[in-house]
């Protein structure tokens, strides 16, 4: 089952749907956590929200029933990394999956040397995210690898990473893999896209941090492009045509679909996920609070999108930010 097409009848209440005009978006983008704060995973699962990040050598999970109460939610490490060995240090963009009833958290680790970074995955030993989770296991992509994540469509699994195209770093790709099952990669990679077009080349040629998106008859896969660590960092998406998810031939690229401002810099390393009652659709991402270049200024902030009606997201620019609470249609 590899079409577009097949997956959408899958998917089934998982597509997102908007019942919110194009013109209607958000005057300012909702601050949820303070920097530094980046790389923002979240999902649903019922009626509560699960946000994973790294929290010094290990990764933490926050719970709620509300994603604007993120930054109250208690902030629960459930996982942490040996003193030493090939997953010990660098812990980078952990997301939590819940697979075949099992939760699974996927990360990118290393020894302390960047050139060793792979994706890991460990599993929870019980029906809760909190874990336990057991010993975590390498994923095998062909090298260097980060920002692992997973495509699910009826009982195959996929997944999909920004990875170097040979030993040195430089230049950065997005390659996908067929899984075998939630804790095995069960084929070769595939490079599904590369940073062709100046604006994923601004300072350093990168496409990372992929994220899929489904709309009502389209697959998208969205991404951030250009070096993290500037103000010029944005995402860019591919739209799938309709073909076989590994084939590069099956996507289009479009962009950028959400770029930097005068105000706002640095937006990338987005999620997504609907409301509780499926009416609205947010977008979570990191920005820089300062066009300087570096990391510790990101933050996690979100803000709601909307569909065209020809079936495209359309996100908008990045907003300023504010505190408190959303006037929310939830």
């Amino acid at each position: 089952m590899n079409s577009a097409a097949e997956m959408f009848a899958l998917w089934g209440d998982a597509v997102c749907r908007s019942e919110v005009p194009p013109q209607d978006h958000d005057q300012n983008a909702i601050s949820l956590l303070p920097a530094p704060s980046q790389d923002p995973w979240i999902i649903r699962h019922g009626n509560r929200y699960y946000f994973s990040e790294s929290k010094g050598n290990g990764i933490a999970i926050r719970e709620t029933g509300d994603f604007m109460d993120l930054a109250r939610a208690k902030q629960q490490v459930v996982w942490k990394a040996p003193p030493t060995g090939p997953y010990s240090r660098n812990i980078w963009a952990p997301e939590l999956h819940v697979l075949q009833g099992r939760w699974y958290l996927y990360f990118a680790a290393d020894d302390g040397r960047n050139e060793n970074h792979r994706m890991w995955v460990t599993r929870s030993e019980t029906d809760s995210p909190f874990g336990p989770y057991g010993e975590a296991t390498t994923l095998e992509t062909g090298g260097w690898a980060i920002d692992g994540t997973i495509l699910q469509s009826g009982d195959e699994l996929y997944l999909f990473w920004s990875g170097w195209p040979g030993t040195r770093d430089g230049r950065q790709n997005l390659y996908g893999a067929r899984m075998a099952n939630p804790m095995t990669v069960s084929s070769p990679r595939v490079l599904v896209a590369e940073p062709t077009e100046a604006w994923e080349q601004h300072v350093m040629p990168l496409c990372e941090g992929p994220q899929f998106l489904h709309g009502e008859r389209k697959l998208f896969l969205v991404y951030s492009a250009s070096a993290s660590w500037t103000r010029h960092y944005c995402l860019g998406m591919l739209v799938n045509t309709g073909g076989n998810i590994l084939d590069p031939a099956a996507w289009r690229k479009v962009g950028p679909v959400f770029e930097p401002t005068d105000s706002v810099w640095g937006v990338g390393h987005c999620s997504f996920v609907t409301s509780n009652d499926g009416k609205e659709n947010w977008i979570f991402y990191h920005a820089k609070t300062s066009p300087d270049d570096g990391w510790d200024d990101r933050s996690v902030r979100a803000q709601r999108f909307v569909w065209t009606a020809g079936g495209l997201p359309d996100f908008g620019k990045p907003l300023s930010i504010r505190g408190g609470r959303n006037k929310s249609r939830r």
